[in-house]
């Protein structure tokens, strides 16, 4: 949506009313602007060498069984082994949850952690843990206490190319009903907030509508960008000395691209990928959101993620993962190898987990309730060692008995294969400087 307001009566270019400023796209809470965004992305590049990767991070809401997908128990008693049986995967030893057939033809590109935990049942917490690296929020405090990965590595490194967002949620930003949730920037400010596509990606009349132009507004009728530009303000520049004025000309020259330029509309055509490959991803959420991740991350986007939610199955556990996880087992398998066909897996890490993992006994119910002492996460790509399992739970999936990592090793990971400086710190709301990792390490076996 481009949107351009004014406190004066003047106008120009068709009707649209200039001076104070000019807002292209809606970026989500407080008016938040492209503009702003790109400004703010530029002036925080890392000191240090910032690797040309990106990051996909694949979000189970509510939290998977770790028992029925990564971490199998085919040994164990039946009460704890659950419904599914196990699948050998193309790496000798190496066995997932039957229902993960795709992932098991690509496991020799990607690792398993098996021995992820945090002790936390409450999904807020859990949830907020897991994706910044804190134990913060709760289901008594709701609001986010410490920044998400996304809004950090949006803040340090910034988009890999121009006229891009640096951080996109598809199709939106959620975490336990919460929006933007833990994907949000907290004290870095809401400008780090993930840009959403807002709609799924799978519809036929798939838009997003921050890069569409309003009802009977062309690119045409704009005019030229340059003369939009300099009828913004006409405050004299020879009076800026800082250079804030030309400064706010270039990010808006930038925001304006994003919506009349064809960067950002490109990226987000997934109609323009061939009908064969959308169908080897899934014809449904799961999977064209991975296939728009793809598309994002080679125009330039940093970092991508991916919501899917319903994995909360605290009751006939085996109904629930047959419903949903052939889907995502089609969405990531199909995902990891064209990134690798491609040539970009080495440059993208691509991330799957949830809050946490369940109960290792089945309950009365036939399900699993909330378990955060022991859970999986799939890590693989960008240059990370593949075909591997790191860590391992307890012979009934309860408890880390292997190389036990925390969430911020996880996190840490990601940061030290972006390039990351660990050590960095931003300051909170109370002015009290808060590392980004948390203390975490990047896994050896990883790296």
């Amino acid at each position: 949506m481009l949107r351009i307001w004014s406190k004066s009566n003047s106008l120009n270019c068709n009707g649209i009313n200039r001076r104070d400023f000019l807002q292209v796209g809606t970026l989500g809470l407080g008016g938040l602007t492209l503009c702003r965004a790109l400004a703010a992305e530029s002036t925080v590049r890392s000191t240090g060498t910032i690797a040309d990767k990106s990051v996909i991070l694949y979000w189970l809401d509510g939290g998977p069984t770790h028992i029925e997908t990564y971490d199998p128990k085919p040994n164990a008693p039946a009460e704890y082994r659950g419904p599914l049986a196990a699948v050998q995967t193309n790496v000798a030893g190496i066995q997932l949850s039957e229902l993960l057939v795709e992932h098991s033809k690509v496991m020799d590109k990607v690792s398993v952690l098996r021995s992820v935990h945090h002790r936390n049942g409450d999904h807020f917490a859990a949830a907020h843990w897991m994706l910044t690296g804190y134990h913060g929020s709760n289901a008594v405090n709701l609001d986010p206490q410490y920044p998400s990965a996304g809004s950090i590595i949006a803040k340090m490194a910034g988009a890999r190319r121009p006229h891009v967002p640096a951080y996109v949620a598809v199709p939106y930003a959620r975490t336990i009903g919460l929006k933007p949730g833990y994907n949000s920037a907290a004290y870095l400010g809401a400008t780090y907030n993930p840009f959403e596509t807002d709609s799924d990606p799978s519809s036929k009349d798939f838009k997003v509508r921050s890069l569409v132009l309003p009802s009977g507004m062309t690119v045409e009728r704009m005019g030229d960008r340059r003369s939009l530009l300099s009828s913004v303000d006409r405050l004299r520049r020879d009076v800026d000395q800082s250079g804030l004025i030309a400064g706010f000309d270039k990010f808006n020259a930038e925001a304006l691209e994003m919506v009349t330029g064809e960067a950002a509309r490109r990226a987000f055509d997934i109609s323009q990928e061939d009908a064969k490959l959308r169908d080897r991803f899934g014809r449904n959420t799961y999977g064209q959101s991975a296939l728009l991740a793809r598309r994002l991350i080679e125009a330039g986007v940093r970092f991508v993620t991916i919501h899917t939610g319903g994995w909360d199955h605290h009751s006939n556990i085996e109904k629930g993962v047959k419903s949903s996880l052939p889907y995502m087992d089609q969405a990531l398998g199909a995902l990891i190898a064209d990134l690798a066909e491609r040539g970009l897996l080495d440059d993208t890490i691509v991330c799957a987990m949830g809050e946490f993992g369940r109960t290792p006994r089945v309950n009365a119910g036939a399900g699993r309730d909330h378990w955060g002492n022991v859970m999986s996460v799939l890590l693989g790509g960008g240059g990370l060692q593949g075909g591997q399992i790191v860590g391992a739970s307890t012979a009934k999936g309860e408890f880390p008995a292997e190389d036990p990592l925390q969430p911020a090793d996880v996190l840490a990971t990601i940061y030290h294969v972006l390039g990351l400086d660990l050590e960095t710190a931003f300051l909170n709301h109370a002015g009290r400087p808060i590392p980004i990792s948390n203390n975490g390490k990047p896994i050896r076996q990883l790296i």
